[in-house]
Order: structure tokens, then sequence, then C-alpha cells
């Protein structure tokens, strides 16, 4: 059963620029990931530093995989999350 994230993040809207590019950088570089069906960032309309993020993997374990590659080591847990004011995740099976 595939398995899928939702990931809302905020920032100050001075730091959107910065957040989205390497959200952008880090989507090519997830998309390339043996396990990932999908990669998707959206940003949200209204809200300045507002981002959703929708995520699928052939399982869990590809999530797992997906948390330790280079990338989002790099881009999203050295330069999102820092930038974040709030972050909520939510991991679903696909059905």
């Amino acid at each position: 059963m595939a398995f899928a994230v939702v990931a809302h993040y905020r920032c100050a809207p001075a730091d959107a620029a910065t957040v989205r590019d390497a959200l952008l950088k880090a989507r090519a570089g997830s998309r390339g990931e043996p396990a990932n069906l999908a990669y998707e960032v959206h940003e949200v309309v209204g809200e300045p530093g507002g981002f959703v993020l929708y995520e699928q993997y052939v399982d869990e374990g590809g999530f797992e995989a997906h948390k330790a590659a280079p990338h989002f080591q790099e881009l999203v847990v050295g330069v999102v999350w820092p930038l974040l004011i709030e972050r909520t995740v939510t991991f679903a099976e696909v059905l």
C-alpha cells in the first residue's frame, strides 16, 4: 500500500523566496528517488509564506529512505526547517 505525506509549512513572508527555492530543489532530488511516486510543492494562495507539500512513496520504508537522502538533509532539514514558524505533517495510507 502506498504511503502519503501531507506537510503544511509556514515561514515569515520575508523568508518565502528562500523556502520556495529550497523546496523546489528538494522536489527535483526527491522525484529521482526509487521509491518516490509523487512530490508536489504548492504555495498557499493568499498566505505569503504558506506552503503545502504532497508526497507519495511506494511504502513507509521509501519515505524513511527519503528522509535520509542527502538532498533532504541539506535542503529541508538544513535550510527550510530552521526558517519555519509552523510545521504540521499528516501521514496516510493510499486507498
